[in-house]
């Protein structure tokens, strides 16, 4: 019990998911001793469900990947695990009996009704009743650990990630922290990549405005306005890729921060997403527009950095009619913006 406490308390004074993710490897393997565990962390997109294992136990070795940031080669869809995707469509524990005797457990921690994790474990077959207790109670407390984690990260209207996390998440985009880890040895961190790329792609920031959101709220009030935000937020799920992470930025302004692709892959995805809010209908209003201005993220940017680049992309598509999409780089190259070198040696507009 002593044990159980300590490992509580160790895993409440975390306040990062990589961190939790750690902590609860860490009890489970010291005060249940799995065969095996896997952590995953489940995205639910476009009707799929893609699970990347972000922590675990295998081969008396821990792993941890950075939670925030799913690697893909550490990705799969829910399907090609039987157990998994059943464990998802009864949204309660699973198991099945293993060639050695031993028992595969999947525990969900549930939203909405859908699983967020699931904790996939293999325990003996004289692992304990009083165990099990204690078990349930272990993960049942990352459950609610998690909750708490996900208010605090989250916007509480639209429900993607708030502002306050934004500099967080690019920083480690950039790399700036150590992002993978194992219990006796540097891991490095595996670039992520879209499918198809060569590896020399870089990430991107988008910076999407709703155009004339004033009028919203001047003429339909704003509640109306608030729908409005949140079947954009909606939009912006059922566009993007899964390992695209996405922010409201506050007010009517939203970022998606796109995993590495090219240039011309970049804007044909913004593009799809500026043109599947064209089409949405939204409720009362009917049709909105959105401007969107994105940039590269180079290895030594800043948050202001790239943030003032897709601005600056931002403006030119307001002053060119709007619900438009444009990238910094091709304005620049275009000679449609124009650059100019200042003292601290970094390049700004006029």
């Amino acid at each position: 019990m002593l044990d159980l406490i300590s490992h509580i308390v160790k895993i409440s004074s975390c306040r990062d998911r990589t961190e939790i993710n750690a902590a609860v490897v860490d009890a489970m393997v010291n005060l249940f001793h799995p065969q095996a565990l896997t952590i995953y962390r489940c995205y639910a997109s476009k009707g799929k469900t893609v699970v990347f294992a972000c922590a675990g136990w295998r081969a008396n070795s821990r792993f941890v990947h950075n939670a925030y940031l799913p690697d893909q080669q550490y990705c799969q869809p829910i399907e090609r695990d039987p157990l998994l995707q059943r464990c998802r469509k009864e949204r309660s524990a699973v198991f099945e009996p293993l060639a050695d005797g031993s028992h595969r457990i999947v525990f969900p921690v549930n939203r909405l009704n859908e699983p967020i994790y699931l904790l996939d474990l293999s325990l003996t077959e004289e692992f304990a009743a009083d165990l099990r207790i204690s078990l349930m109670g272990l993960i049942e407390y990352f459950d609610n650990h998690i909750a708490l984690l996900e208010y605090g990260e989250s916007d509480t209207l639209t429900g993607l990630a708030s502002r306050k996390t934004f500099d967080k998440h690019l920083f480690e985009l950039l790399g700036k922290p150590a992002v993978d880890e194992a219990p006796e040895q540097s891991v490095k961190a595996h670039p992520m990549r879209r499918r198809g790329t060569s590896g020399q792609e870089s990430h991107w920031l988008a910076v999407c405005d709703i155009d004339h959101f004033k009028r919203v709220n001047d003429n339909f009030g704003h509640l109306i306005g608030d729908e409005v935000l949140i079947m954009l937020a909606q939009v912006m799920r059922q566009t993007f890729r899964f390992d695209d992470q996405l922010f409201r930025f506050g007010g009517e302004e939203f970022i998606a921060l796109l995993q590495p692709t090219d240039q011309t892959s970049a804007a044909a995805t913004l593009e799809r997403f500026r043109n599947a809010v064209e089409q949405q209908i939204f409720s009362r209003i009917g049709h909105v527009t959105v401007s969107i201005g994105f940039s590269r993220l180079m290895p030594n940017d800043t948050p202001t950095d790239v943030i003032d680049r897709a601005d600056e992309a931002l403006y030119y598509v307001k002053r060119q009619g709007r619900n438009q999409v444009c990238g910094y780089e091709s304005l620049i190259a275009d000679g449609r913006l124009v650059a100019r070198q200042v003292a601290k040696g970094e390049v700004e507009l006029f």
